[in-house]
């Protein structure tokens, strides 16, 4: 399975100048935020798979202006194409922005999800736009990782983190580290092709299978996917 990342900044590549080479073999589009509505909608129009999305810091046009034709992800675990995803967004809290959050406010956004995380019997893919904290972020309170995703990832060990959020002109920028959970977690500023063989993809109980299709039924219902 091969999953187009996009996070912070729009490329000239995927937009302006698209290059359908780039895209080439994609099954699913994931955005981790700050990102314009109109860049994630040209995404899944040219190239015609579904993109999931969380909100960015800076993503406020959002609450009036969504991403039309993208699924958001926020506060949700979907199974997706045979993935378990959640997604988490937001940054720190440094002011009064809708969509940054205290290191206990987050913490309590993912305590909510718990029900769902056990009948799932766990997670592939968590997306975030925050780092983990002291995995690529950084020293400034806007730039905190939340030490709470080093909760998540111990408990479930998901076999990625996606975030974005630390820009790679700031200095000092890793793509990648591996958490002490054996999470492999990934900067996507940018863009990032993640590529997931066909071994590495996960087997559900029958029981696992039965709930996430209930929960699908439902959130299908709600008009989330």
């Amino acid at each position: 399975m091969r999953i187009l990342v996009v996070s912070d900044t729009e490329l000239p590549g995927l937009y302006e100048y698209y290059n359908p080479q780039r895209t080439k073999g994609v099954d699913l589009i994931i955005s981790c935020g700050d990102l314009h509505a109109k860049y994630l909608e040209f995404l899944t129009t040219v190239v015609n798979k579904p993109l999931l999305y969380v909100r960015g810091n800076h993503d406020t046009a959002y609450k009036d202006n969504p991403p039309e034709g993208c699924t958001c992800l926020e506060d949700t675990v979907i199974e997706y194409m045979g993935l378990r995803i959640l997604g988490l967004g937001g940054s720190m809290k440094y002011n009064k922005s809708p969509f940054m959050y205290t290191e206990r406010q987050m913490e309590r956004r993912i305590r909510k999800l718990g029900a769902r995380l056990r009948r799932f019997e766990g997670v592939d893919l968590v997306i975030t736009h925050a780092p983990v904290y002291g995995y690529g972020d950084m020293d400034d309170l806007p730039h905190t990782g939340f030490d709470c995703f080093n909760d998540l990832l111990d408990r479930y060990h998901p076999m990625y983190l996606l975030h974005g959020h630390v820009h790679q002109e700031y200095g000092n920028f890793e793509r990648k580290h591996i958490h002490k959970s054996g999470t492999e977690i990934i900067n996507c500023y940018g863009s990032y092709l993640l590529d997931i063989p066909e071994e590495k993809m996960p087997k559900f109980s029958e029981k696992a299978q039965r709930w996430m299709k209930i929960a699908r039924y439902f959130d299908q219902r709600k008009g989330l996917y």
